[in-house]
């Protein structure tokens, strides 16, 4: 099968989506702003079926990422996250990333409110490995 990122064939990942017929490479998924679970099932979605945060607000004006203090987007994107229980700490997809595989799943959780639960069930949703050790 063709990758629908970046075209060439033995995309290997299909959209879970049973009407899309969208495929990619794992490595090709950030680029095609797709994202895996790594939970339950390993599952696939395409940058058109993907989840979506359920968060009723965007960032404040000049919002920084709690981990590199760099400005966030000015509004919910693929590359921009919250913290669902506090939705007051905002991130980088690849900052929140590099966090959870820093911290594992015995250390990570929101670094603002602290919530552990919420916290890693919503990063798993949204695609976000968090390694148990």
């Amino acid at each position: 099968q063709n990758c629908g990122v970046c075209g060439r064939s033995g995309a290997t990942i299909n959209c879970w989506e049973p009407s899309c017929g969208q495929s990619f490479h794992l490595p090709c998924a950030l680029r095609g702003e797709c994202i895996t679970q790594y939970f339950d099932y390993f599952r696939g979605f395409c940058s058109h079926h993907r989840p979506q945060q359920a968060v009723d607000r965007d960032p404040e004006p000049h919002t920084d990422c709690l981990l590199c203090l760099e400005a966030v987007d000015d509004s919910k994107s693929y590359t921009t996250m919250v913290c669902p229980a506090c939705q007051h700490a905002w991130f980088h997809r690849l900052c929140i990333q590099g966090h959870a595989l820093r911290a594992g799943i015995s250390a990570f959780q929101c670094l603002l409110c602290r919530d552990k639960e919420l916290f890693q069930q919503e990063m798993l949703r949204m695609g976000i490995r968090i390694p148990r050790r």
